[in-house]
């Protein structure tokens, strides 16, 4: 009977997968409060990016973990297991300001909150892909594409919003952040459900995943999504205090808060870049392959990285990040569907968590390198960051073509073979 019960249209489920990455993606949004934690509570730029870092780091964690936990649970109870955790870190980091303790902030924020993300991110990735076998370049990169607006609705809108109303209380936004998330994320979660064949197929005897992640195809897969993830995270953890550098030495004159609103301007721009990246460059994988989609996103970034390094026109500054945010969003959005390609539906989400341990060890390699930096050199931080950057993407380039997905992309079954193997009847003609 379980398997009669009447389920939400697969376009709802869809859209509810989209809003729950939206609210998860507003992590990408740290650099506005990170500029407001070091002026107002005294913290460094490394203490600052540590946050981010331990952020990532757990969201990367606990998506593998949730990978492999999601046949076995469905994905709306572990959707709703890592709202209510997200939701709680942002109430923890709240009690944290408050008592001044920058320990248990590392806790709330990163650790908890981070879990959250995790466990919440791989499940509508994972279940948008069963329900639309057909088009799952397109709709897995629609979903994460909410991921990469996240930061948009956070920095120019419920953070300035709470800022205002609370006269500047972190402690405040930061509670007040967790309860609006938890009013929107709770019940999205409950709407989340697999297609009737991914359910059966729950109920048998899940496949050992061990033998694919020792060999080097997935190794290889890994590295390259690690280079692109590292060079881009780098530049989010600290694009609003890069552009105010910028923009500081074009004009002196220019006041501290009028920089703050350039630094959150530039968030919402390279956001809504970062979420249309994701549509774009998965619907060019459909067509020229997805090892083909990230050779032109590393080969690119390296040139773009190379003219940021001496970069003084803000606005050319502010477009080329944009960029980078376009490229880093594609390398998300490319790669659900390329490894639902290469080890098939039944272990796509245990794999596909697995690939975003690459996400934890970017998020601490990213951010942290460009935090010391900054304390460190802060005359020629921005140089090095990019310098840094361009070694990274090339890295990542030559791994590239030890990959071959010419077999992904022959051999392709008919639209309705598709639907047929995934238990999703065929939409009527009229």
């Amino acid at each position: 009977m379980a398997a009669e019960r009447r389920r939400a249209p697969r376009a709802a489920i869809a859209f509810f997968c989209t809003v729950l990455q939206v609210c998860f993606g507003t992590v990408y949004a740290w650099s506005f409060f990170q500029t407001m934690l070091v002026r107002q509570a005294g913290w460094t730029f490394t203490q600052g990016s540590l946050a981010f870092c331990i952020a990532i780091a757990s969201v990367g964690m606990a998506a593998a973990w949730a990978g492999q936990l999601l046949p076995r649970v469905g994905p709306r109870r572990l959707a709703l297991a890592g709202s209510t955790l997200f939701a709680s870190g942002y109430v923890i980091a709240s009690f944290a300001l408050r008592l001044d303790s920058i320990l248990l902030f590392y806790l709330g924020y990163g650790v908890v909150g981070g879990v959250g993300i995790g466990m919440g991110y791989v499940t509508p990735v994972a279940t948008a892909a069963k329900w639309f076998p057909d088009r799952k370049g397109l709709v897995t990169g629609i979903v994460v594409m909410g991921f990469g607006i996240g930061a948009l609705l956070l920095s120019k809108g419920l953070a300035p919003l709470l800022v205002l109303r609370t006269e500047g209380d972190l402690a405040q936004v930061f509670l007040w952040l967790g309860i609006v998330f938890a009013c929107i994320l709770i019940p999205s979660s409950l709407v989340l459900d697999d297609p009737p064949a991914a359910q059966a197929a729950a109920w048998k005897k899940p496949g050992s995943v061990g033998k694919y992640l020792r060999t080097s195809q997935f190794v290889i897969i890994w590295i390259v999504f690690f280079f692109n993830i590292a060079a881009g995270i780098s530049v989010i953890s600290f694009q609003s205090e890069l552009l105010q550098e910028v923009w500081g030495l074009a004009d002196p004159g220019i006041e501290p808060v009028v920089l703050a609103e350039y630094g959150a301007t530039l968030i919402a721009a390279s956001s809504v870049c970062n979420g249309l990246g994701r549509i774009l460059w998965a619907w060019l994988s459909d067509r020229i392959g997805r090892v083909a989609v990230f050779r032109v996103l590393l080969a690119s970034q390296m040139v773009v990285f190379g003219v940021l390094m001496t970069e003084s026109n803000p606005w050319v500054f502010s477009a080329l990040v944009c960029y980078v945010l376009l490229c880093f969003g594609g390398g998300f959005a490319t790669m659900p569907s390329f490894i639902l390609d290469v080890y098939g539906p039944r272990i796509m989400s245990k794999v596909y968590g697995a690939i975003l341990t690459a996400w934890a060890a970017a998020g601490i390699c990213g951010p942290l390198y460009v935090g010391y930096l900054k304390d460190s050199y802060p005359d020629r931080a921005v140089m090095y960051c990019f310098l840094i950057g361009i070694l990274m993407l090339g890295a990542g380039y030559l791994f590239s073509y030890l990959l071959d997905d010419d077999r992904v992309r022959l051999g392709r079954p008919t639209v309705k073979q598709t639907l047929d193997r995934y238990g999703i009847p065929a939409p009527e003609r009229s």
